[in-house]
């Protein structure tokens, strides 16, 4: 990866409240919005942790690196980077998700005279006026799941860009071959829940699950201006205490929002629970195994 060293530079954790374009806030009441950003942060965000660290391995990010988070939920894989050494800023739209994150990073250690720094506002203000701050951008929320996820991440990248150095590099992620994703098979409870909303017109569909295609990411690296530069793939098993965690850490991910619009939470909570049942185990865990792909990309 192409960096620059940045000396004595404690590790840094920022977090920024953004807008983001490629991701819809979830349409959840606000008095169970809180809820939901729990489950994320304490059942589902783990998942990911295999595909957070097979980037930051093969990028050998570490004291020199100086992370820019699309995406960043509640902080879990900016946390992993901090705990590299790395310098992180995370971007992120749910208000909810980033309260966490801000818990999540206010436990790092910092020098005193190099506090950690949480900042809310867009990301001119990250930079304080010394741009490109970055040399890596991460985009981990998963492509591949959402209807029109990979149109408006390229745009929420073309915004991020000119805040890399040149060369920098970009990693994209997004779920494997359906085939090879045991979680598709529930995920489909979404898309075919969704389709009553449009069937009877009953408004936007919202952030309905799609199936992946194979050239998600690098459709995206070719619309945001990127050169692709390596890629790889990771198993990440979506394992669960019990049926109930699963519905839960499922239902946080927004993806079944829509579903939930065209019927009733109670009519997508049983669905969710039939799909799930081939995937529970003597001990009533619940294992479900998937791959999810990166790709690096390098900025111009």
């Amino acid at each position: 990866m192409t960096s620059r060293r940045i000396g004595a530079l404690s590790m840094t954790p920022t977090l920024v409240r953004h807008h983001r374009h490629y991701a819809n806030a979830a349409s959840a009441p606000a008095a169970d919005a809180g809820a939901r950003a729990r489950d994320w942060a304490e059942i589902q965000e783990r998942m990911l942790v295999p595909l957070y660290e097979a980037a930051y391995e093969r990028l050998e990010v570490g004291p020199a690196t100086r992370l820019l988070g699309l995406g960043c939920g509640s902080g879990l894989a900016l946390l992993i980077a901090a705990s590299r050494g790395a310098r992180v800023t995370g971007v992120e739209s749910d208000p909810d998700r980033v309260a966490l994150a801000r818990e999540r990073l206010s436990s790092t250690e910092d020098t005193p005279d190099e506090p950690t720094r949480l900042y809310e506002g867009d990301s001119a203000e990250v930079c304080d006026g010394a741009a490109p701050a970055y040399n890596l951008i991460t985009a981990f929320e998963p492509l591949g799941c959402a209807a029109g996820d990979s149109e408006s991440l390229a745009a929420a990248l073309e915004s991020a860009i000119p805040l890399a150095e040149r060369g920098s590099a970009v990693v994209l992620a997004g779920w494997g071959p359906p085939e090879r994703c045991a979680t598709s098979s529930v995920l489909r409870v979404a898309s075919r829940l969704t389709e009553t909303l449009r069937a009877t017109g009953g408004g936007s569909a919202g952030r309905g699950w799609r199936p992946a295609l194979r050239d998600d990411l690098e459709d995206v690296a070719s619309r945001a201006g990127l050169k692709p530069d390596g890629s790889g793939r990771v198993a990440c098993p979506f394992g669960y205490a019990d049926l109930d965690s699963a519905v839960r850490g499922l239902l946080s991910t927004g993806l079944f929002d829509a579903a939930v619009r065209a019927t009733d939470p109670a009519q997508v909570e049983k669905e969710l629970i039939e799909a799930l049942h081939p995937h529970v185990r003597r001990d009533r865990t619940v294992w479900m195994s998937n791959v999810f792909r990166y790709l690096i990309a390098r900025t111009p």
